[in-house]
């Protein structure tokens, strides 16, 4: 029997009732996170921590595996040099955090602690870079930031945030594109086949693009309240910042040249698009190949003579291919059940006395809670085989999400309908091109524009909000 003095698994609010509650429970509960004495910062702890480091890491060998190599620049950015790219400066100033003073004495110059690190990045590549010979530089570096954000929550906008950010200069405009939508492409696909997770590739609007960028690239997941979750951006950024910076380089006919320059970003953030897509009323659902324990083996009557020792034994021989433990505690299996489920662990192996008489165990999913009875003897191989299942099997409900929740709409009225009738969604509809409609059809049905997507559809010929000739078909919604 369980001691009473034990830590229970905790109900959690269910997300239709109250979505915002659920989360806050999850990442509670599922032991992600908790809060810190600094306002609108989080501690990760280290369930949470894990899932990140199995994400950096994978995402790191992508990385590298495309010529990129790690470095790291410093935390503080003095005020001068962020000043130098006057769009980039006016896009961040409300959310920069300032140093003023090194111990009791004052700044001569206050410091900007990093919100992103393109001014520092430029600044090294105007020293360093010098020939064509020098070009590209591939960097990437995995650092925290400082964005001072209003409203808060964990994973999801936090003041301080873990990241990845890519900054490449290149000897050609057409060199820096081609970065800059490859990049989005490793991201997609990063989604899409290691968190299961489906977006859609786009471009953002002009309004919307990052500051001091020509052009802002973004993939948009889909949460399960019909919400957009921005995943992942890549910029390009022309010549821009290398004229402000200094930027040259001699090329071949030993011309001087300005850079071309990208910047590509994913954050912590994705651990809170894995909750919102994926987890359900009991707690985390975990991708497989992101879950930091994928198999948790449960003795069944771990009193009985050879229980605990089997259920090791299976421990040892699975960690050679899985990321595996057990839960020996004696705590009662219907709670050691409900725990790991709400930590989302893939798969559960039950191991008692009658299974180890037929040379058996029990595998279930926790995506969908189905058994499995499995012969020891080809047990790796039917694991395998269920962690892909599992992980396609949450891509499909993922996908089947968007698919119920995507509206085609050629008015106002009926973008105001489909969200009143259905709630929220991805709203497919036709633009000018101008930043007036952009705005108005924010301010009628409250939607802002998340991409124009790379998947174009001709739904008319008209914009949906001027009635004009249309652009694009863009992307609609409501975002975290």
């Amino acid at each position: 029997m369980a001691d009473n003095n034990k830590k229970m698994v905790e109900a959690i609010t269910s997300m239709e009732e109250d979505f915002a509650k659920w989360y806050t429970d999850v990442v509670k509960k599922a032991e992600l996170v908790d809060y810190s004495s600094v306002k609108g910062c989080m501690v990760i702890k280290p369930y949470g921590y894990a899932i990140w480091e199995l994400i950096q890491k994978q995402m790191d060998e992508r990385f590298k595996a495309l010529g990129h190599e790690n470095v790291y620049m410093p935390l503080f950015i003095p005020e001068s040099l962020l000043q130098k790219e006057k769009d980039h400066v006016e896009g961040f100033a409300p959310e920069v955090a300032w140093v003023t003073h090194g111990g009791s004495e004052p700044l001569p110059e206050r410091l900007c602690v990093r919100p992103t690190s393109e001014t520092l990045f430029c600044e090294h590549y105007a020293a360093t870079v010098h020939s064509y010979r020098d070009l590209p530089k591939l960097y990437n570096q995995w650092c925290n930031v400082v964005r001072w954000e209003k409203t808060t929550r964990p994973f999801l906008r936090t003041r301080e945030f873990l990241w990845q950010e890519g900054h490449t200069v290149h000897a050609t405009a057409e060199e820096a594109v081609a970065e800059t939508e490859q990049m989005l492409n490793v991201y997609a696909d990063f989604c899409e086949n290691v968190l299961n997770m489906p977006v859609v590739k786009g471009r953002k609007t002009e309004s919307d693009k990052f500051a001091g960028a020509v052009a802002t690239y973004a993939i948009e997941a889909m949460m399960h309240d019909g919400k957009a979750l921005q995943a992942g951006t890549s910029h390009y950024f022309g010549d821009g910042f290398a004229r402000a910076f200094n930027m040259t380089f001699t090329d071949k006919e030993n011309k001087l040249q300005y850079m071309h320059q990208t910047s590509w970003g994913t954050t912590t953030r994705l651990i809170g698009a894995i909750i919102m897509s994926h987890g359900d009323n009991n707690g985390l659902v975990l991708p497989p190949k992101v879950a930091p324990t994928q198999v948790i083996v449960i003795p069944i009557a771990a009193h009985k003579p050879g229980v605990n020792e089997k259920a090791q034994e299976l421990v040892e021989r699975l960690s050679k291919r899985f990321r595996v433990k057990a839960d020996f505690s004696d705590n009662s299996a219907g709670w050691k059940f409900a725990e790991y489920e709400m930590k989302g662990v893939p798969l559960r192996l039950e191991i008692g006395p009658k299974d180890i008489e037929k040379n058996q165990c029990v595998l279930v999913r926790r995506d969908n809670r189905e058994k499995y009875f499995v012969s020891l003897d080809n047990l790796e191989e039917e694991i395998e085989t269920l962690l892909d299942t599992l992980g396609k099997a949450l891509y499909e409900k993922a996908a089947g999400n968007i698919a119920n929740r995507t509206y085609r709409c050629a008015s106002i009225e009926e973008i105001k309908q489909n969200l009143a009738e259905k709630g929220d969604g991805f709203v497919l509809a036709m633009w000018c091109g101008e930043e007036e409609c952009e705005d108005k059809v924010k301010e009628l049905t409250g939607v802002g524009s998340r991409c124009i997507p790379f998947k174009q559809e001709h739904l008319s010929d008209t914009c949906v909000c001027c009635g004009k000739p249309a652009k694009h078909m863009v992307v609609w919604g409501n975002a975290y």
